[in-house]
């Protein structure tokens, strides 16, 4: 590869870089600042309180107006799940990293 064409690639190679780094950094920080509603969505879903919400709601005893995804599994279970598939896949590409090094 002539010197001008390396050059060339090579910055667009740092481009791209640069953007995916800035992209995944601001994301990490909005992530890292939802993992306490994490820990708590975790620790209400199936607890008692969360037991009682739903049979609740089942009953038609909450307001009609009330937003209440939390209660309707699906929801509070894909998040949950989502973010524990996030974790593995964040440690795995870690991990490859230091076994390439």
């Amino acid at each position: 590869m002539e010197q001008i064409e390396r050059i060339k690639t090579m910055e667009q190679h740092l481009d791209r870089a640069s953007q995916a780094v800035m992209k995944l950094s601001a994301a990490l920080d909005d992530y890292a600042e939802v993992l306490t509603s994490i820990r708590e969505l975790e620790k209400y879903y199936g607890s008692d309180d969360w037991k009682q919400d739903f049979a609740d709601d089942e009953q038609g005893l909450l307001p009609k107006d009330l937003k209440r995804g939390v209660l309707s599994e699906d929801g509070i279970w894909n998040v949950l799940t989502d973010s524990r598939d996030l974790n593995t896949r964040m440690k795995e590409i870690v991990s490859k990293k230091k076994r390439k090094q």
